[in-house]
């Protein structure tokens, strides 16, 4: 999901290679610094890295942006994220991504890609916000401070899900509250549940089988914490896997979303997933979970499947999706989704609220009226009654399946013994 939320402190917060830039938004405003842009890499491999950009706004509010910058060594972008990235030998454009268009006096804009680099990944220079030139220092370069999990397969990616500034209002878009006390899943204690290696680094991208875990901490701008994933392993089409998390911050706005996936995500990382499919196939999605949320604080969060749709067969990283379903099976401390309240349903024998919104593009969200941690589900039978509705169109293409945790804050950790997507 692209992230929408965006305050960090304007320091490098990973290791790498770093750009302090600084400058002006117009040149009426050339007499004082209005504008400043971190670049850091947060992970570095054989032949790629993940890079990191954080515009902060120190003046009067903007409309509208365009970042412009320029790779020394011959580095090319492979995908990126929120906001829309466009590259012509060295110089690299990223437009607003539409709902991040808007940076208000004192806000920031945090953004991210992948990308590739042989013989050095020196800092961009360059760097420029609405055409106008920034003032630049780099530090040294990258290419030997950073390198990738071994079990990370060689990428990380971002690229956040987008329907994460959630409510717990139907008239208010735009903002989570808390409850008093926060909802705990009946499982047993994850202590009792052995887990693999944890992999602490932002976007780490853990491969096993046609699945990886996706430590996705998009919305991290908005707070401070961290988040950590594991994999425990494959048996038959079932992966195990956890994640743990620590976020303190804006209580109305998603960190994280670290998830199992299966598909599409900005780009591909595994072969063999059965995806994408046209709506109009007819084939079933069937998916089973089974997991267990045990929350060391207070938590404001929920677990859900993410589903991401294209008008596409063959989406790739450039390309946004135009829908986006959401099924929420458990929530937490007053979370609730972005949009408004349409119906209340029932889907494989359970209730469930749908919500609709718009966040460039179509976000419908099923929260379930109570909680679970386990089901099984064909998910083409939500994907089903929206085509009744009248508001998805049979001809598009379910390009990805995501089953993961949304974390506004709190502490706690998410175990799952058992996760399958079977497509046919």
């Amino acid at each position: 999901m692209l992230a929408k939320r965006i305050v960090v402190p304007l320091s490098v917060l990973t290791v790498g290679a770093a750009a302090a830039v600084a400058g002006v938004l117009n040149a009426d405003a050339a007499e004082t610094v209005t504008c400043s842009v971190t670049y850091s890499v947060a992970s570095q491999w054989n032949s790629g890295f993940t890079g990191d950009v954080k515009i902060r706004n120190t003046g009067a509010a903007v409309t509208g942006w365009t970042l412009g910058f320029t790779f020394p060594s011959g580095q090319k972008i492979a995908s990126g994220w929120n906001g829309s990235w466009t590259q012509a030998g060295g110089a690299v454009t990223v437009k607003d991504a539409g709902w991040n268009a808007s940076i208000a006096a004192g806000g920031q804009v945090a953004l991210g890609f992948n990308g590739t680099w042989s013989g050095s990944n020196a800092a961009p220079t360059g760097f420029t916000l609405n055409g106008v030139t920034c003032a630049a220092t780099a530090s040294p370069s990258a290419s030997k401070t950073a390198t990738a999990s071994p079990s990370a397969s060689k990428t990380a990616t971002a690229s956040p899900s987008a329907s994460k500034t959630a409510t717990a209002s139907p008239s208010a878009s735009k903002t989570a509250t808390a409850s008093p006390t926060a909802t705990r899943s009946p499982a047993t204690p994850s202590a009792t549940i052995t887990k693999g290696t944890e992999n602490c680094t932002d976007y780490a991208a853990l491969v096993r089988g046609k699945y990886w875990v996706n430590n996705n901490v998009w919305g991290r701008a908005d707070g401070t914490g961290s988040q950590c994933v594991w994999e425990n392993g494959l048996s038959g089409d079932n992966l195990s896997w956890g994640t743990s998390w620590n976020w303190t911050g804006d209580t109305t706005k998603v960190k994280s979303y670290a998830s199992a996936v299966l598909g599409w995500h900005w780009g591909w990382k595994a072969t063999g997933t059965g995806l994408p499919i046209r709506l109009s196939a007819g084939k079933q999605v069937n998916a089973s979970w089974n997991f267990q949320v045990t929350q060391t604080t207070s938590n404001i969060m929920n677990v859900a499947y993410d589903l991401w749709l294209h008008d596409i067969a063959n989406p790739d990283w450039q390309n946004n999706p135009a829908d986006e379903v959401m099924v929420w099976l458990y929530k937490s401390g007053g979370a609730g989704p972005v949009g408004t309240k349409q119906a209340t349903v029932t889907i494989a024998g359970t209730s469930w609220d749908l919500y609709k919104g718009n966040i460039g593009w179509n976000v419908y969200s099923f929260v379930r009226t109570s909680n679970t941690s386990s089901a099984s589900l064909d998910l083409t039978d939500f994907t089903d009654d929206l085509v009744a509705r009248g508001w998805l169109a049979k001809s598009k293409y379910l390009s990805s399946v995501q089953a993961g945790t949304e974390i506004f804050t709190g502490s706690g950790r998410l175990d799952t013994t058992a996760y399958s997507v079977k497509i046919g």
